[in-house]
């Protein structure tokens, strides 16, 4: 008997009052950093501490994630690399390089609306959407 973890109530406290954007940008994950950092004086940093791993293929995939706390908030601001060497985070996201995650705090629609218009100023961004939580297949690839 194949016992299966039912992560559906993990990823519903995990998600809640989160927003999540979906990016198209070809650049290297590093370089969208280090512009999100000059454009919002932000200090993503790469955290190998939740870096994601998904086993396919009886291979194993390293999806890194950028962390920005903001200071005096409970805001916290992460990025995803939405691919890595062929495989996806999101799968129904193809298109998608970054993910990019604020939760931690309910972030006002005005806020979030800011944000997505600074991303879609960066010269190498080529698309930036809010994504609802409806449209996730694969939610659970999100939890750290």
């Amino acid at each position: 008997m194949k016992l299966k973890l039912d992560v559906s109530e993990m990823a519903e406290e995990f998600f809640e009052d989160s927003k999540l954007l979906g990016i198209v940008a070809k650049v290297k994950d590093y370089q969208f950093c280090w512009q999100l950092n000059q454009r919002f004086r932000f200090r993503f940093r790469l955290n190998n501490d939740i870096e994601i791993q998904l086993s396919k293929k009886q291979r194993n995939y390293f999806f890194p994630i950028y962390q920005y706390p903001e200071p005096n908030s409970s805001l916290i601001h992460y990025l995803y690399n939405n691919h890595h060497d062929g495989e996806y985070l999101l799968p129904e996201f193809k298109h998608l390089d970054f993910l990019w995650l604020v939760k931690g705090d309910v972030i006002d629609q005005v806020a979030l609306q800011e944000i997505i218009q600074s991303i879609r100023s960066i010269s190498a961004v080529q698309l930036v959407t809010e994504l609802t939580n409806e449209k996730i297949k694969h939610k659970d690839h999100l939890i750290f």
